[in-house]
């Protein structure tokens, strides 16, 4: 079924070329360059504003591919022409001049590690440069994190809704949204914790082990044994004349039927044949799926073509089910299989796997682990890569800071409005080294220190600062990416996956459930409310003044809830 994992030994083409991004993005650089403001230093933060699927986290994927496209970004001489013919007639020729020169030499990346929890309001990256090249990078970043961090997440909750014993398979393949949503998605269901990929570009580009043997057409293709023929197997353990493989599975049906007190004529032939017939060219790879016409029918064929092969020294591997209620299903296979054991003395089927495949979503895998059942592996396809419970994640990439000042978006919906400044951002861990609290800090600010109490305010409850004693702290942000240059050797997609099981097992079991999780708390300091108040001035952004009746400030911010100042 499966094919060892290697690490991926060749280079990932580039996935975004610079222009796969939106018109609005070269028509702002445009209105920059004309007000000569397209070199003032900016910084933009990439952030999500609420957790995927209604839980209480998200895991950050995308980060490697962010990196590769900032090393190559850059116009080609066509490219730029077809710019010329695409923006308005009256663009300034000596702008795309300009576009010819364009690369991110002078962009700056920190972001939280790939793989990491993360959680809504707390930005994943901060992408800082001059104005107009860090605002073209804006829709090409935020296609490649959305959708790769929300199946990461889902792949998460897949498999925590397994449990961490079931073996997880990705085949979404075929229902993925185009070649590279099919790619991303069996890349970000391996780091969320699926085992295996039917996608065999996956496997060759990121190493991830592959599974697959036969489906329904395979089997549906032979009418008669004869066409099975001829299928001679020699036997396992050395030198020995080739076995008909077709009469020997004859014989061991005629044995299995008996054992099973089991009617001959449930079997259809054209299956019998299409087991013999793979057996033969596979014989340590035998898992066929069984329910192809009946599961009666399956069952039996499976078994005289395993029996068949154990008697000839090898290993059969197992059975898929793909249809019906698999959780009895499996039940009596598993049944069948110990009878058969038992009966003919081949303890090679007390290790067989069950697999199961049927539309497979993630309130189908609560269920089976309620359920009594003999599944060994699921396979999981639409509703993992395509995220039928939320289709996208909802980054967000907003201006923090220009030529040093502190900016933030005030709007109608203060759910869309935004933190000033650029920040210092800290995990602070429990001393079980449960990750308690997320920081946010104006980057002028001290950090946090273990052991030292800090009263912060949380994000909606600013009217009650708390107190907090951190065991640990741990400063989330990294250099990824400075002037240009990628500070590190990109890390394998084994690393990431690791890291994304580290941070899924270091969370609170209450902010891991999959329903109704509790809230995971983001804060800043008490002593950032002054800070972002005098941002907030400088910005002409307060909303309402000190008066005899009413002695608070307020700032318009979604991400400080309307945080109260007392003077």
């Amino acid at each position: 079924m499966a094919a060892p994992e290697r690490a991926a030994r060749v280079r990932v083409p580039d996935r975004v070329p610079s222009l796969l991004t939106d018109l609005y993005q070269f028509t702002m650089a445009y209105g920059y360059w004309s007000a000569r403001r397209h070199e003032e230093p900016a910084a933009f933060e990439l952030f999500f504003r609420s957790n995927p699927f209604q839980g209480g986290f998200a895991l950050f994927c995308g980060l490697r591919e962010c990196t590769r496209f900032l090393g190559g970004f850059r116009l080609s001489e066509e490219e730029v022409r077809y710019l010329r013919s695409a923006l308005p007639p009256d663009t300034h020729p000596d702008f795309f001049s300009y576009l010819r020169r364009l690369d991110c030499s002078g962009v700056t990346v920190r972001a939280v590690p790939e793989g990491s929890a993360a959680f809504a309001r707390v930005p994943l990256m901060e992408v800082s440069g001059p104005l107009a090249v860090v605002q073209l990078l804006e829709s090409s970043l935020l296609c490649l994190v959305n959708y790769a961090s929300l199946v990461c997440t889902n792949a998460a909750r897949f498999r925590l809704a397994a449990g961490p014993k079931l073996q997880l398979l990705e085949m979404g393949l075929r229902r993925a949204q185009g070649p590279d949503g099919s790619l991303t998605a069996s890349l970000c269901a391996y780091i969320g914790g699926f085992n295996l990929t039917t996608n065999v570009q996956a496997g060759y580009l990121f190493g991830i082990p592959l599974a697959g043997t036969i489906g329904h057409s395979y089997i549906t293709s032979f009418s008669s044994l004869e066409e099975a023929e001829p299928c001679r197997l020699p036997p396992a353990a050395g030198p020995g004349p080739p076995v008909d493989l077709v009469s020997l599975s004859r014989a061991s049906l005629s044995r299995v039927c008996h054992l099973l007190a089991e009617d001959r004529a449930k079997v259809r032939e054209g299956e019998l044949a299409a087991f013999v017939s793979y057996a033969a060219a596979y014989p340590s790879n035998f898992l066929p799926v069984i329910d192809s016409y009946s599961m009666a029918s399956g069952l039996l064929s499976f078994c005289a073509v395993a029996l068949s092969l154990c008697e000839l020294g090898y290993k059969p591997r197992g059975v898929r089910l793909d249809s019906g209620d698999l959780c009895r299903q499996s039940v009596e296979v598993r049944r069948v299989f110990r009878t058969c054991a038992e009966g003919f003395g081949k303890p090679d089927f007390l290790s067989l796997s069950i697999v199961g495949t049927n539309n497979i979503s993630e309130c189908n895998l609560e269920e089976l682990s309620e359920t009594e059942n003999e599944i060994d592996a699921v396979g999981v396809g639409t509703h993992l890569v395509t995220c039928t419970l939320q289709p996208s994640l909802g980054c967000v990439y907003k201006l923090v800071e220009v030529a040093g000042r502190p900016t933030m978006k005030v709007t109608e919906d203060p759910e869309k409005s935004t933190m000033p400044g650029r920040k210092g951002l800290y995990r602070l861990l429990d001393a079980r080294g449960h990750p308690a609290l997320d920081l946010l800090c104006v980057r002028d600010e001290p950090p946090p220190r273990e052991g030292v109490e800090l009263r912060c305010h949380l994000l909606g409850q600013e009217r009650n600062p708390i107190s907090v004693t951190p065991a640990h702290v741990v400063s989330l942000w990294r250099d990824v990416f400075v002037q240009g240059q990628v500070l590190q050797p990109p890390e394998s997609v084994r690393e990431v996956r690791e890291r994304a099981q580290r941070s899924l097992d270091m969370l609170h079991p209450r902010h891991k459930r999959l329903r109704d999780p509790d809230a995971y708390p983001v804060s800043y300091p008490v002593t950032a409310v002054l800070l972002l108040f005098h941002y907030a001035h400088h910005a002409d952004i307060i909303m309402r003044t000190p008066t005899k009746k009413n002695k608070t400030r307020c700032l318009a911010s979604a991400t400080l809830h309307m945080c109260i100042i007392h003077p």
